[in-house]
């Protein structure tokens, strides 16, 4: 049999490793904002002038600052994000923005002179400078070959073009891909969307020594090979880590691969993989109460201003409810801003939502940019119909269609519907088949997922989102 040593990978990031880094070097970042800002807000015409006296009467809040900078820049976490200088400078100063708006929505409700601007200004401009350059070694240096894990494809069938795909499209790409293996005879000795068939499985543990290969995705559906298997289990033992193609995928897209997963696969993988502790459900819950009663308050702050826009633009009713399916399929009232003309539907038909919906008016429009018009769900949230993350709800026809066109469609309602959710905040509205495929594959990977710290991420990336203006 052939050996082979274990591989050189302490210089090849995953994407968690990455996402570790960026956000380990974004705090150092911010701590040497931090000190910088101190000693242009200690005396600002001498510069080093620091003392331990300045530093006792300084408040304790503007030591945290370094730690609020991360969660400011919480877009930029996403791999393919963080790759893209445009991306990565619209994103520091969409935070920089953002932090000063908030601190002068404080400074300015405050008592004068009762918190400082010279310090915090300091940090803002010190923290985006030096996050940019950062961001900018990291871009230069840790996305070329050598910080990636070296895979070799198993299996160039219909699953192993996808994953082909994927990495001649995604940047950076998800890994160096070295090659292919496939014991189709016809396949051998040939090229597949630029990368080589080596050989089938007699070949495999050769290549992977000649290649340094670290990786190995086994994209192979049906019945596998005796022989195949076998190879798998001696490259495995030998120090080189196998991943199937679903989890290749959901790792790569943040989605999960319904289109390309087996009929029992509900059954196998994903019913198993969704059951979640009382911890977690408690706490899901008391976050919603939580989230609710604010969410119930900010409706309440904008309820004058929204309800003299719509009446002055089209009349009475101020509020819409619609029947939507819940958890399990059960209907419940959804209540809504109004945001389209009265009689939307006459025929009584579900209609998608579209960009620039001809039946929305104009204040309506300005309210589903803004996604102002979905606050009066917060009372749905503490009614307990609703999350404040989960799948969106959806009316029960259209469900009922879905489930004839979309596979594993009806899993999404295995959870809660809720305001914002991994699809809203990573793919927004849905106006096609394909689109809707799309959506539900990030539901379905939030609802395998889930956990209390997915649902604080959703939650911090969801005022980008609405910054953003893409509602519908």
């Amino acid at each position: 049999m052939t050996t082979i040593s274990t591989p050189k990978t302490y210089l090849r990031l995953r994407t968690s490793e990455r996402r570790a880094m960026l956000i380990i070097g974004d705090l150092l970042m911010a701590a040497v904002a931090l000190v910088a800002a101190l000693y242009y807000w200690a005396n600002y015409d001498v510069w080093l002038n620091l003392s331990w006296e300045f530093l006792r009467q300084t408040p304790g809040w503007f030591f945290i600052l370094p730690f609020v900078w991360p969660f400011l820049l919480i877009e930029l976490y996403d791999i393919h994000r963080a790759a893209n200088w445009r991306e990565t400078v619209r994103g520091v100063a969409v935070a920089a923005i953002i932090g000063l708006g908030l601190y002068m929505l404080v400074y300015f409700t405050s008592d004068p002179k009762s918190l400082p601007r010279r310090g915090v200004a300091g940090f803002v401009i010190a923290a985006s400078v030096l996050t940019l350059i950062w961001r900018l070694i990291y871009l230069r240096v840790f996305t070329a070959p050598q910080f990636m894990r070296r895979v070799l494809l198993v299996g160039a069938g219909e699953t192993g073009k996808i994953i082909l795909k994927l990495v001649n499209e995604l940047w950076p790409p998800p890994f160096y891909l070295a090659g292919i293996i496939d014991d189709d005879p016809d396949k051998i000795g040939k090229s597949i969307d630029g990368h080589k068939v080596f050989g089938g499985n007699d070949k495999l543990l050769e290549t992977a020594a000649a290649l340094n290969i670290s990786d190995l995705v086994v994209a192979i559906t049906g019945q596998m090979n005796g022989n195949m298997f076998q190879t798998l289990l001696d490259a495995q033992e030998m120090g080189l880590e196998i991943t199937r193609m679903p989890v290749a995928y959901e790792e790569m897209l943040g989605r999960v691969p319904i289109r390309y997963l087996e009929a029992d696969w509900a059954l196998r993988s994903f019913a198993e993989q969704t059951h979640v502790s009382g911890f977690y459900e408690l706490g899901k819950r008391l976050l919603d109460i939580l989230g609710g009663f604010v969410g119930v308050g900010i409706m309440l702050a904008f309820l004058p201003a929204i309800s003299i826009a719509i009446l002055l633009d089209t009349g009475f009713p101020i509020f819409y409810s619609q029947i939507r399916s819940g958890k399990g399929g059960q209907p419940y009232k959804i209540f809504k801003f109004r945001t389209m003309r009265q009689n939307a539907e006459p025929n009584g038909l579900p209609q998608w939502a579209e960009e620039n919906d001809k039946r929305a008016t104009r204040v309506g429009m300005f309210l589903r940019k803004t996604h102002l018009d979905e606050l009066p769900q917060f009372i749905n949230v503490l009614r307990g119909e609703m999350s404040l993350v989960g799948p969106r709800a959806e009316r029960p026809e259209l469900v009922a269609w879905f489930q004839q066109h979309v596979p594993f469609y009806r899993s999404r309602l295995l959870v809660k519907p809720g305001i914002t959710g991994w699809a809203q905040v990573n793919y927004g509205y849905a106006s096609t088949i394909e689109e809707t495929i799309v959506k539900l594959e990030y539901d379905l990977y939030y609802i395998k997922r889930r956990n209390l710290i997915l649902d604080l991420l959703i939650l911090m990336r969801t005022p980008t989102m609405m910054l953003g203006l893409k509602g519908r």
